[in-house]
């Protein structure tokens, strides 16, 4: 049989102009997260499969890389279920190894703990444009933080980090779980069916409100639940402030809503409001969801018009420690969609600036002393230049060309 030259389907190579950019993007998350305090670490790309199969995964768990077991340990032909052949599975977000980190180490590390974690996650997904079966995430959370000061630093600190990349015009979307479930408590419904609810709410972007009604009566839930439902969304229609927002459901859902999560949302986006620039808005939107069960209050995403869709997101989980210790800890978390970044980036023609200058020594084969030519490209490199040593091709011009595509601007040239 022949090898394949192809990568795994939804896994792709990385030509060198685009790892250019990759290596900016992350040097300039990586400095930008340093400056608001966050603390880089590091996990394995497998977990036990266990960790990966909660129920806190949401549909991502369904789309897990699963690992055999080894050895003599592997045994099929006697296995009658699943969990006797596979004991491990390739993470499929980085939420999950944090909170097994920050719980195995949590007396070794500062309260709050604000982690920032950059590294490649596996789901086996259909793959399409800006999505991949492998890809990078990056994530920055805090533990420990019981207040809303969690979610000020990690919206100012994200937003920060995309309008240094040259992103602008975008929103920041954001919801509250006890919003969503006092919601749907005052149109009827029962609290075992919010998760179901929840999937079908999700679909208002692409079905728009008759749809989700719709799927809602056809689930079985009553009609007058489902009318009212629609209609609280429907009088938010144009309500994009979050104190507006606010101010209608506080009064709305009286008796349903909790005022420390009213007065808590609209703190947020008045110290957001305050601090942030003119290249983003904060917008309220009471249909996002995100799709991860393990979140407990404030959750986010952002949304790009060049993009059409989320290119990042995250939300509070306060229970999910507790999964690990059996002791609750507070936690938030904000995740930049980095695969779609780069993918604007480069349809968008971006170039990284202030980029060493590159100079090629074109050697001519014979060339009786290597010494003095090493010698000089090194005290150039010395001086922050790069200096690339390569033989002298015949079709010197042809070599030069494929040079300057690489983006060297000059050239020296030694014969013999």
């Amino acid at each position: 049989m022949a090898l394949q030259k192809k990568p795994v389907t939804g896994m792709k190579d990385i030509m060198p102009d685009e790892m250019k950019i990759r290596d900016y993007v992350q040097g300039v998350i990586k400095e930008t997260y340093r400056s608001f305090g966050f603390t880089p670490i590091e996990t394995p790309c497998m977990e036990n499969i266990g960790n990966l199969s909660n129920k806190q995964g949401g549909e991502n768990e369904k789309l897990i890389f699963k690992v055999l077991k080894r050895g003599e340990k592997l045994n099929v032909a006697e296995a009658t279920e699943e969990s006797q052949v596979v004991d491990f599975g390739m993470r499929y977000d980085l939420t999950v190894p944090l909170v097994r980190y920050y719980s195995a180490h949590a007396n070794d590390l500062p309260s709050p703990f604000k982690a920032l974690q950059m590294g490649n996650v596996w789901r086996a997904d259909r793959p399409q444009r800006g999505r991949y079966r492998q890809f990078m995430q990056c994530d920055i959370d805090i533990i420990g933080e019981p207040g809303n000061l969690a979610e000020i630093e990690l919206i100012l600190a994200t937003t920060t980090t995309l309008g240094k990349l040259g992103f602008k015009d975008f929103e920041i979307r954001i919801n509250e779980r006890r919003i969503l479930k006092a919601m749907a408590a005052y149109c009827g419904f029962d609290e075992k069916d919010y998760d179901s609810i929840f999937i079908i709410l999700d679909k208002m972007d692409k079905i728009g409100s008759e749809g989700v009604e719709r799927e809602l009566k056809e689930a079985g839930y009553s009609e007058e639940s489902a009318e009212k439902y629609l209609g609280l969304f429907k009088d938010m229609e144009n309500m994009t402030e979050v104190s507006e927002a606010i101010d209608y459901l506080g009064t709305k859902l009286e008796g349903y809503l909790e005022k420390e999560v009213a007065t808590s949302m609209k703190e947020i986006a008045l110290s957001v409001n305050a601090a942030k620039g003119d290249f983003f808005k904060l917008v309220f939107d009471p249909t996002l969801v995100r799709g991860m069960s393990y979140y407990t209050g404030t959750i986010f995403e952002i949304a790009m018009p060049e993009f059409g869709g989320s290119c990042g997101g995250g939300g509070r989980y306060d229970k999910m420690v507790g999964n690990f210790t059996g002791k609750d800890v507070p936690a938030c978390g904000f995740s930049i969609g980095f695969e779609r970044i780069i993918l604007l980036l480069s349809e968008s023609g971006f170039k990284v600036p202030g980029e060493a200058e590159k100079t090629a020594y074109l050697v001519e084969k014979g060339y009786p002393d290597l010494s003095e030519i090493m010698k000089k490209a090194q005290k150039e490199r010395a001086e922050g230049k790069q200096i690339l040593v390569a033989r002298m091709n015949k079709n010197k011009k042809f070599q030069k060309e494929q040079l300057s595509n690489e983006g060297y601007t000059a050239f020296e040239e030694f014969y013999k």
